[in-house]
C-alpha cells in the first residue's frame, strides 16, 4: 500500500495498514527555540519539505489552481522604527507587524473592501474569471502533470486548491467590515461569495476532469473561540448553496472528499458546511470548543477529521500528551481521522515535548518510526532520557 493509496483509504473509512503520518507546521520562532534544546542548526521548521524530511512525515501534491487576486496589490512600506513596521499587503490591507518577524497578530489599521465601489474597481477586476493564467492547464506542462497525477503508482495523495467564499472576504473588508456589510448590504455579499463561486468552478473545471483528484482543500477562517461571525441560517443562505456548486463539481467527477481549513470554535459552521457538501474539516481546534471527539460522535462517518489534537496537551508534558492520544485514541482506529497538533506547534512545546508526541501517537497507531530519523544523534540523545517512561497509550 503506498502512501497516495493509504491517504484514501484512511479518509474513507477503509482498512489501511498504519493512519498516514502528518503534521500541520511550526511557528516562526519554533526553529530558533528549538536549536537551543537539540534541533540542528538549518532547519528551518517554515519550510514544509525541509520539517517533513527531517521528522519523516507523509507529504502530499497538489495541482496549482489560481483563484486569488491576480495581480495582487502592490505591496508598500508606509512607515517603520526599530521594532515596528507599517505597509500595505498584497490583498491591499494596511497593518503594522514586528520587524523581528515575531509570530503575532498583526495591527490592522485599514481594509481596501469597504463597499460595492472597491468591489467593482478594485476586487472584480483582480478576480477575472477569464484571465488565462489562473488556470491549471496554463501553469505548467499539462500533459506531464496528468500523466503525472493519474499513474496508479503515484505515491502522495493529489489534492487542488478550492479557494474561500467568506474567508477571504473578511481578509479584505476585515472581521467588523464583512459583518456590517453582510447587513448593510447583504446582496453585494451575495454577489461577492457567488462570483468566488464561479470562479472556482471555472478554474478547476478541467483539472478535476482530467485529473484524478482525491480532494479539494478550502480555506474559510470565519469563526473565532465564540463560534462564527455569521449565524447558521445566514451562512445558510449565503455559503451553502455556493459550496454545493464546487462540491457537486468535484462529486461528478469522483472526488468526494472536500473539506475547508478554519480555525476556532466551527460546530454552528457544521451543519451549513455538510449541507454545502462539505465532507471534512481541518485543523480542529481543541482549546476553541472544536472537541473532534464531539464531533465524530455526533456526525460519524459524514466527516472526516483532520487535526483534533490538542496543542496545550504538548505544553503540558508527557502525561498530558499520553492523556490526549488516549482520550482520541479509539475514534481514530474507526477511521476517517488523520491525528496531528491542531494548528500550527507553539515554540511553548519543547523540542523533547514534541518527540514525545510523536513517538506517543506512533506507537499507539502502529506508525512506521522513520528510521533516518530514529538514526539523528540529537534523537537517540533524547530518548535516552525517557527509559521506563511509557509510549504506548
Amino acid at each position: 500500500m503506498n502512501a497516495r493509496e493509504r491517504w484514501v483509504r484512511c479518509m474513507h473509512f477503509q482498512a489501511v495498514d498504519h493512519i498516514p503520518d502528518e503534521e500541520f507546521g511550526y511557528w516562526v520562532e519554533n526553529s530558533a527555540v528549538w536549536q537551543k534544546q537539540g534541533l540542528p542548526e538549518g532547519i528551518n521548521l517554515r519550510d514544509d519539505a525541509v520539517s517533513n524530511q527531517y521528522f519523516g512525515f507523509s507529504s502530499h501534491s497538489g495541482v496549482s489552481a489560481g483563484l486569488g487576486l491576480i495581480p495582487g496589490f502592490e505591496s508598500k512600506v508606509i512607515k517603520e522604527d526599530e521594532k515596528h513596521r507599517v505597509f500595505i499587503d498584497a490583498d491591499g490591507v494596511k497593518k503594522e507587524i514586528f520587524k523581528d518577524g515575531t509570530s503575532s497578530i498583526p495591527h490592522f489599521i485599514d481594509f481596501p473592501l469597504k463597499g460595492r465601489r472597491e468591489w467593482e474597481e478594485l476586487f472584480k477586476p483582480r478576480l477575472n474569471i477569464k484571465l488565462k493564467t489562473r488556470y491549471p492547464e496554463n501553469r505548467g506542462d499539462w500533459e506531464q502533470i496528468k500523466t503525472q497525477f493519474n499513474n496508479p503508482d503515484w505515491n502522495k495523495p493529489v489534492g487542488i486548491n478550492i479557494g474561500s467564499l467568506f474567508g477571504w472576504l473578511r481578509d479584505w473588508a476585515g472581521f467588523e467590515g464583512i459583518a456590517l456589510l453582510c447587513y448593510d448590504d447583504f446582496d453585494l455579499v451575495c454577489e461577492m461569495v457567488e462570483h468566488l463561486a464561479a470562479l472556482t468552478c471555472s478554474v478547476i473545471k478541467r483539472a478535476v476532469e482530467e485529473i484524478r483528484i482525491d480532494y479539494g482543500a478550502g480555506w474559510e477562517d470565519m469563526c473565532f473561540k465564540q463560534g462564527p461571525i455569521i449565524s447558521p441560517k445566514m451562512a445558510r443562505k449565503l455559503l451553502t448553496p455556493n459550496y454545493r456548486r464546487i462540491s457537486d463539481l468535484l462529486k461528478k467527477n469522483g472526488c468526494d472528499i472536500i473539506y475547508t481549513d478554519c480555525d476556532g470554535n466551527i460546530n454552528d459552521m457544521m451543519e451549513p458546511w455538510m449541507e454545502g457538501g462539505l465532507t471534512g474539516i481541518f485543523p480542529v481546534e481543541v482549546a476553541a470548543g472544536s472537541d473532534p471527539v464531539t464531533i465524530r460522535r455526533k456526525y460519524k462517518e459524514k466527516v472526516v477529521i483532520l487535526g483534533g489534537v490538542n496543542k496545550r496537551a504538548l505544553i503540558s508534558g508527557k502525561d498530558a500528551i499520553r492523556e490526549e492520544i488516549k482520550r482520541i485514541k479509539p475514534y481514530v482506529r474507526e477511521g476517517g481521522w488523520i491525528p496531528h497538533v491542531d494548528h500550527r506547534c507553539p515554540p511553548d512545546v519543547t523540542f523533547e515535548n514534541y518527540l514525545y508526541y510523536l513517538d506517543v501517537k506512533r506507537e499507539t497507531f502502529g506508525i512506521p518510526k522513520p528510521e533516518e530519523f530514529e538514526s539523528r544523534p540529537e534523537i537517540k540523545k533524547i530518548k535516552s532520557k525517557w527509559k521506563g517512561i511509557p509510549l504506548a497509550v
